[in-house]
């Protein structure tokens, strides 16, 4: 194939999704539609996720005879267990659907909503400084959960197998256990005086209040019975009733505000997602308030221009991060909760926005990001978690799931079992106050009560006639770029593990600095890059953790791939060992 932008060159046709959200009791009448007529059905399915253990199970549910959002609802909750220190009931996440049989893309928000006490100035001390503790630890940082109402909406409305049994894997792990491995041992680590802090967590989570050893069988009975409740009664079983009392009581406790109320209000909206069209290729990605499918489609407008592929490492590097500098830049400015300030997305995502950048972009120069005259940035929690899901019968997944830094507010709620979120912290708390890592954010993602945070979680679908790639990773502000360097390795025809493997590097407008993973680039090529004005920054550990699938329509092949800077596990189910309903 030769550069991309002999590819993509008909102008994207965008849809403005904000009018079109609903709640989970009336879906949404418009869906996006494809363009091309249906491909035949997949005869194969696969599950990629960041454990083995929730890729196990919901192979165990595509097996009993349940559709990729049954399995996608047992990987999910698996991975609540087993991953405690990514996502959970106390968490939120977006979940980018493809339902074959209508042939439409759907996109289900199940993001955290800040509870009704909270307001602008909500983490502010009386001199006007910003309480990062209160933002960070502890229940007065948790935003309301929108786990367990995905997991009912998503069974009522595209389910075939009710929750009683795409909850029990996820059950079955928190009352027997499962082994404590080399991943969980580095994250326990990171905010072990956090859970130090609150017993019930250290409990929990920690040996005699130290992290556990390599092998240990950490077993969450409380967290069992609270899936228990919600198998039985749905949405219920969370937000009304003895889990829901249990949270409030316990939050209130100690220092939050939460209510009855808070709870029994939350619903999932289900939004258009974003959706564009270049020539034979559609990208589909997660609109707000999520950034990540705006500055996705931004740095692909932008690329467009360009004759990239020709370029040596150098040249190719320097021009990306220009491309992620400007989209960063809009990021920070313009992106919020829809349903509470408007958000230009098709004007960001127009080719007179594309042209704009393009036109300011030096080829042989760094641009300094002050120039670009915008506001500070924004930023949020890096261990998040992602799964891909494709069904026998073509339907599609890609899921990110989140609980914000590593074991969230590392809050256990008395009784539940349930590790409280830290998504408030994702707010700005005070324009130009740094939030955890150091980056502020603007007065479009300002605390306002019901409000969901901003987000970077970029969970996204690339279909043409020929294929069909399920993509997404955790990793913070850093997620969107990944996905963007992992498109790139598919628009270029290179397989699946390419997409997961690649070295990265990173630019997110302020910190003015290039960001990548060891190794990335050689000591020339550095000098290079400095030589061009870019300020370099090499990252201290590998990040991201990408889950993908992709189902090659001409052959009818599949093939996964988890990423191997952790721990996931990749499967193709092959015809004969799936079982129909």
């Amino acid at each position: 194939m030769r550069a991309i932008c002999r590819r993509l060159t008909l102008v994207p046709v965008m849809l403005f999704f904000t009018a079109c959200s609903t709640t989970p009791e009336q879906p949404p009448t418009t869906t996006l539609q494809k363009t091309d007529s249906p491909a035949p059905a997949v005869t194969r399915a696969a599950i990629a996720s960041a454990h083995p253990l929730a890729t196990q199970a919901g192979l165990d549910i595509l097996a009993s005879g349940g559709n990729a959002f049954d399995a996608a609802v047992a990987v999910a909750a698996s991975l609540g267990v087993v991953e405690p220190y990514s996502a959970g009931l106390g968490g939120g996440g977006f979940w980018l659907v493809y339902n074959a049989q209508e042939d439409s893309y759907r996109f289900i928000d199940a993001r955290e909503k800040a509870p009704a006490a909270a307001h602008r100035d909500y983490y502010l001390n009386d001199d006007g400084s910003v309480n990062r503790d209160k933002a960070v630890n502890g229940p007065t940082a948790a935003g309301i959960p929108g786990q367990p109402a995905a997991f009912d909406y998503i069974t009522r409305h595209y389910g075939r197998l009710p929750l009683s049994q795409t909850l029990a894997p996820a059950i079955r792990q928190a009352q027997q256990g499962f082994a404590v491995d080399k991943v969980y041992r580095q994250l326990a680590g990171w905010r072990l005086e956090a859970l130090r802090r609150y017993p019930q967590s250290a409990q929990i989570f920690l040996d005699q209040g130290d992290i556990p050893a390599a092998g240990y069988q950490l077993r969450q009975p409380q967290l069992a019975t609270t899936l228990q409740r919600l198998a039985r009664q749905g949405a219920d079983g969370f937000y009304q009733g003895a889990t829901a009392q249990q949270l409030v009581q316990s939050v209130r406790q100690h220092g939050g505000d939460w209510t009855l109320q808070d709870l029994s209000d939350y619903r999932v909206v289900e939004r258009l997602p974003i959706h564009v069209q270049y020539g034979r290729t559609e990208i589909i990605s997660a609109p707000p308030p999520s950034s990540g499918g705006v500055a996705l489609i931004e740095m692909l407008n932008m690329l467009n221009h360009f004759h990239w592929q020709g370029m040596d490492k150098v040249g190719q590097t320097h021009l990306l991060t220009e491309i992620m500098r400007r989209a960063y830049r809009d990021r920070a400015e313009y992106l919020g909760d829809p349903d509470y300030v408007d958000v230009p997305v098709t004007a960001l995502t127009s080719e007179q926005r594309a042209e704009h950048w393009v036109s300011s972009i030096n080829r042989m120069q760094a641009t300094p990001s002050l120039s670009l005259k915008g506001p500070k940035n924004i930023d949020e929690g890096f261990h998040t978690t992602h799964f891909s899901v494709l069904d026998k019968d073509g339907n599609m997944v890609s899921a990110t799931l989140s609980i914000n830094l590593p074991f969230g507010s590392a809050f256990v709620a008395g009784g539940t079992g349930v590790v409280l979120n830290n998504e408030m912290d994702d707010f700005s708390a005070k324009p130009d106050a740094p939030n955890a890592y150091g980056l502020t954010g603007n007065e479009a993602n300002a605390i306002a009560p019901g409000k969901r945070p901003l987000s970077s979680m970029t969970p996204t679908i690339i279909s043409s006639p020929d294929s069909a790639a399920i993509v997404g990773t955790p990793g913070g502000s850093r997620i969107i770029t990944m996905v963007f360097l992992g498109m790139l390795e598919h628009l270029q025809g290179r397989p699946v593990t390419d997409w997961v493997s690649r070295q990265r590097f990173h630019h997110q407008y302020l910190p003015d600095e290039l960001q990548y993973e060891p190794g990335a680039f050689s000591a020339d090529e550095k000098d290079a890059l400095r030589s061009l004005g870019h300020r370099l920054k090499e990252v201290s550990y590998n990040y991201g953790n990408m889950q993908a699938i992709l189902w090659d329509k001409t052959s009818g092949e599949v093939s996964a791939a988890a990423d191997p800077r952790g721990i996931g596990a990749a499967v193709v189910i092959e015809p004969e060992s799936q079982t129909s309903p």
